[in-house]
């Protein structure tokens, strides 16, 4: 029997832990399952009007979150993604992270305010190698990638340093 997340996200915890990141190691150790079939958490935040996410198999449309589920995709998109200079931004997130929750509206208000940037979702559960070669160890983890290579990082839920960085990195 799975973890009762029914509470997870209520509007008096959220607030009040918004900028620590959560780390993976400590969750696995306290029992919270990484990589679970429940959807309660995952329903709740829909319920409260995020926006949907784009899958990887359809092309992106400007102002949207490109997730990506497999890692061979993945590193197809990334390898092409070196030949151009386009700022990239990857949020490493995980559905039982209240902060990464927390994060999401402002993600999308910025793929709909920085259209010549792209962002990407990887959920470290679902593509746990990519997250371990980027050295991710807490969520959320933005991480800024131009020409392949890493140039800025944001850790924890940091809205106002997360859209500083992508204004200093996107042209």
């Amino acid at each position: 029997m799975g973890a009762n997340f029914s509470s997870a996200y209520d509007d008096k915890w959220l607030p009040t832990h918004t900028n620590e990141p959560a780390p993976i190691k400590k969750v696995e150790a306290r029992g919270f399952p990484t990589n679970t079939n429940e959807s309660a958490p995952i329903k709740k935040v829909e319920a409260r009007g995020f926006p949907t996410i784009t899958n990887e198999s359809a092309p992106a449309k400007k102002g949207q979150v490109i997730t990506f589920r497999s890692s061979s995709k993945w590193k197809i998109h990334f390898e092409a993604s070196k030949q151009t200079s386009k700022l990239i931004v990857i949020d490493f997130t995980a559905s039982w992270c209240g902060p990464c929750q927390y994060m999401q509206p402002a993600i999308n208000e910025f793929a709909e305010k920085y259209t010549d940037v792209e962002f990407i979702k990887i959920d470290v559960d679902e593509l746990h190698d990519v997250a371990e070669e980027f050295g991710v160890q807490a969520m959320p983890t933005f991480i800024l990638i131009k020409k392949g290579k890493e140039v800025d990082k944001v850790v924890g839920a940091k809205k106002d340093d997360l859209q500083k960085k992508i204004e200093k990195h996107r042209l």
